[in-house]
């Protein structure tokens, strides 16, 4: 297995991962600053009108923050959403993170199989007993099929077996 045939996945000695994150310019901690700058800025315009006889300056802007402090809320709750997968000893294992909610599904590697379904804008379906979990969804749609096929190449190099080589021998 050629690392070099990854393109979407970071090989090491043992394993093979895939981490798809969303596309964020601005992290939380940035989001934050640049909102403490808004509210300083916003707070000392609507103050100086307040002085100038100008009361209701005041209480607009306060509103005015607080709803931007409401999207910036959800923007930063999901700005860490993201899927990490891992082929690694015989299993396969997805860690799905939403809004700060962590999930990890495993599955024994032999038995998973990848599919697209008919769109390329669709997920990848990952399926193994009887349970599925679609994944893929922070790669762009264009890039979805060669995730798909990234996955179907490492679990199909994968020793599944302690003690395997990626061909079946003994190791």
């Amino acid at each position: 297995m050629q690392p070099s045939s990854y393109r979407l996945a970071s090989v090491s000695d043992h394993a093979v991962a895939w981490r798809l994150r969303r596309n964020c310019s601005v992290t939380p901690r940035q989001l934050a600053g640049v909102y403490a700058m808004l509210c300083l800025v916003s707070l000392t315009i609507a103050f100086g009108f307040w002085l100038l006889g100008a009361r209701m300056v005041l209480g607009f802007a306060g509103l005015e923050l607080l709803a931007l402090a409401a999207a910036f809320l959800v923007y930063a709750r999901h700005a860490a959403d993201g899927e990490t997968l891992v082929v690694q000893g015989g299993r396969l294992t997805v860690e799905r993170e939403l809004a700060g909610r962590r999930e990890v599904t495993e599955f024994v590697g032999v038995h998973v199989t990848v599919g697209l379904p008919a769109g390329d804008a669709d997920l990848v379906a990952l399926q193994a007993q009887g349970r599925r979990l679609d994944v893929g969804r922070h790669v762009r749609p264009e890039w979805r099929p060669q995730l798909a096929s990234e996955l179907r190449t490492a679990l199909a190099a994968a020793p599944w077996f302690p003690g395997c080589a990626g061909d079946g021998s003994l190791a």
